[in-house]
């Protein structure tokens, strides 16, 4: 009996989207590769994508894939050597009292809601503001992977969980932890997004997981600046994992 995680990489069909706006070059087209079918793509299949550039978003496994443009570059942590900066460490210290609760992916009303604050608050305009819980569902909580919902709440003075802060996403890897999705509380004096990054590279650690993968990095984006701040860290190039040159 062949088992899945004997199929060979060869198995699975690869095809190329139709140009679509780039989400995070202005005025630039992009395309996807997409890996198929989806039903084969179980957590060691998987695995082998992420290390060949390979994202998801729910049962949608693709890579860029953009005619005369590389500029999205797959980025991973090397949790072990981690060292963090003086403000990564201020927001590891800002956010100390929060409560981590790991879950399977479900759906909770409260949840979406502060889902939709987020994307009011940091994408308004972007289209996923006005996400119905359909869209919500099979973005986020459908997975054939090892996948975890992580919810982190304050601390509320007699030690119980409090106020919903934030929502993390997570894929739990053969070689490392793989951050789907994060979206919290749009407060501009918090650094929830720094401090989940930190928790995923803790939990890796834990695990014996050598990598925290980050998704694409892509230089000329402000959006993805906060990734390349965690170093050490490796970036795919030609095939390739890399340390980054400074």
């Amino acid at each position: 009996m062949t088992h899945l995680k004997d199929l060979p990489l060869q198995t699975l069909q690869f095809y190329a989207t139709a140009p679509y706006p780039c989400s995070y070059l202005p005025g630039k087209q992009a395309r996807s590769q997409v890996a198929t079918p989806s039903h084969l793509i179980h957590n060691d299949a998987y695995s082998d994508l992420v290390t060949t550039g390979f994202r998801r978003s729910g049962m949608f496994t693709y890579r860029p894939y953009c005619d005369g443009c590389r500029a999205c570059v797959p980025l991973r942590v090397v949790a072990n050597e981690f060292k963090p900066t003086r403000s990564q460490r201020r927001a590891a210290a800002q956010h100390a009292s929060l409560q981590a609760r790991v879950l399977k992916l479900c759906f909770l009303p409260e949840h979406y809601n502060l889902y939709l604050r987020y994307q009011t608050g940091r994408h308004a305009g972007g289209g996923m503001d006005h996400d119905s819980i359909d869209q919500y569902t099979q973005f986020l909580l459908q997975s054939r992977v090892n996948s975890r919902l992580v919810e982190f709440r304050e601390t509320r003075p007699d030690g119980t969980p409090g106020r919903l802060r934030m929502v993390s996403i997570l894929d739990v890897l053969n070689d490392g932890i793989s951050a789907v999705y994060t979206f919290y509380d749009p407060d501009p004096e918090a650094s929830y997004g720094t401090y989940s990054v930190l928790w995923q590279i803790d939990q890796a650690k834990k695990l014996g997981l050598p990598y925290v993968y980050l998704g694409y990095w892509i230089g000329e984006s402000p959006k993805m600046s906060y990734k390349a701040k965690f170093r050490p860290h490796q970036v795919l190039t030609d095939g390739v994992w890399k340390p980054a040159v400074s």
